[in-house]
């Protein structure tokens, strides 16, 4: 496309001609039959503007991650105060700046106790893919290189990089892309409402989700198993909450055979679930920490692997044996990235937007279940704090689900976009999810679930399913 061209053509124009969007239909958006493309423009606390001056609630936190919400001038400030002092250097050959010496100092403060040090990337993708490697170098160094195999769950999300992707347990993401590689297995699902025999207590399913786990190690052989990863709720996969006492009752099993726990916080860390860490809310005790998202709130790139003492006493064992480690990213520990983590967190605090994430959670949950339990097409009402979600039945008392093609969640979504709500079709089956700014109030909160309350009953109406 020449210059001359592109001056004439609008924004949307050059999108379809230049942009590979993420998640997308590719042939249909560069042939406009997706429709105009809705570019962003604009935001300020828990709402965002395009370029045509349509407002929308951002029910979604762009992705799980504006927690602190948009237009923050104290983060903006704090990066640009850094750029030009420092704006970029690398962190090889023990190369420092203050931001990141000073964030990791407090994100150790934040972290489960028995954490010691944090080692640094772009996205929640590369900081999966760097707990991979350590959980793998742990074993070299212990004598176990046989132990590669990593035990994912059908339905986490933990990435789509080549490692990642594999770890990921939900199809879309794995399809036409030679995915999983041969060292990732799975084991089950923990929703209780979905996987549950008939009969089965929560407590009971979650024991039988352990006692699956342990089958799985010893049918692949514990001797080859490095570790096993988990989101304390499941995020991608539906916004699943763990059954009661699940991780009571998996972390025991992990001990006894000696595979490391990675616990995936990008979605949890920093407040979503009303602590600081999901780890904080289940009890978890992790050997490795995954975090990115709510770090800075999305204002820049930036990722996290948080190392217990236990592994990185393990790992000072690899320097003395192998030499420096291996292992590092061009921009791990961007000072400017750094910057604006530091002053994400200093508006979490002073502001105790985490307390409120607790409190306003609390009535967006209450809220969500008095309007849509009884709802003849919502099958399960779920969620923690500001996560929740809707998920969609044909027969609510089977359960049976809407054939895949009525794209019902799809059409929820659509339905409150077009009323200025954006929440998210989740991508395994008919699921609406919430994850709003944590600044949210009760007010917004109410013109949240009326909205959603509108668009669920105008796409029941359409499927005759009726309204209540």
């Amino acid at each position: 496309m020449n210059s001359e061209n592109r001056h004439s053509l609008s924004l949307e124009e050059i999108d379809r001609r230049t942009v590979f969007h993420a998640a997308t239909h590719l042939k249909d958006h560069a042939g406009g039959k997706l429709g105009t493309p809705r570019i962003i423009d604009a935001g300020n606390g828990i709402r965002i503007r395009d370029t045509k001056g349509n407002e929308y609630i951002d029910g979604f936190a762009g992705l799980y991650c504006v927690n602190v919400g948009f237009g923050r001038m104290e983060i903006a400030d704090a990066i640009y105060a850094q750029a030009q002092k420092l704006a970029y250097y690398h962190t090889y050959v023990g190369h420092s700046n203050e931001p990141v010496i000073r964030l990791s100092e407090k994100i150790l403060a934040m972290a489960p106790e028995g954490m010691s040090k944090v080692f640094y990337g772009l996205s929640g993708s590369d900081a999966n893919e760097t707990q991979i490697k350590l959980a793998w170098y742990y074993n070299h160094v212990l004598g176990r290189p046989q132990r590669r195999k990593i035990i994912s769950r059908y339905r986490g999300y933990h990435g789509s990089g080549i490692m990642t992707g594999s770890l990921t347990g939900l199809p879309v993401f794995q399809e036409n892309f030679n995915l999983p590689v041969d060292d990732v297995k799975y084991t089950e699902t923990p929703h209780y409402y979905r996987e549950a025999r008939d009969g089965m207590t929560e407590r009971e399913f979650s024991r039988w989700c352990a006692e699956k786990l342990e089958q799985k190690i010893i049918a692949e052989n514990p001797d080859t198993i490095a570790a096993f990863i988990g989101e304390p709720i499941l995020g991608t996969g539906g916004i699943i909450p763990p059954p009661e006492g699940y991780w009571d009752e998996i972390q025991p099993i992990l001990d006894k055979y000696d595979v490391l726990l990675i616990v995936d916080e990008v979605v949890t860390g920093f407040g979503r679930v009303g602590y600081n860490f999901g780890s904080d809310l289940y009890k978890i005790k992790p050997d490795l920490m995954t975090i990115a998202k709510g770090l800075t709130s999305g204002y820049l790139p930036l990722s996290g692997v948080i190392v217990s003492d236990k592994v990185w006493e393990v790992l000072e064992q690899g320097s003395e044996k192998f030499g420096p480690i291996g292992h590092g990213w061009t921009y791990s520990g961007h000072a400017l990235a750094a910057a604006a983590g530091l002053a994400n967190l200093a508006i979490l605090e002073k502001e105790k937007i985490i307390e409120n994430a607790r409190t306003t959670g609390a009535y967006f949950q209450k809220r969500l279940h008095e309007t849509f339990d009884d709802h003849p097409m919502v099958g399960e009402v779920r969620g923690v704090a500001l996560l929740g979600a809707l998920e969609f039945v044909a027969d609510k008392a089977t359960k049976a689900k809407f054939d895949a093609d009525l794209k019902v969640g799809a059409r929820v979504s659509t339905a409150c976009l077009d009323r200025g709500l954006i929440a998210r079709p989740m991508p395994h089956g008919d699921i609406l999810g919430f994850a709003p700014p944590l600044i949210v109030m009760e007010a917004d909160i109410d013109q949240i679930i009326a909205i959603a309350k509108d668009a669920v009953a105008e796409v029941s109406n359409q499927l005759g399913k009726g309204d209540v």
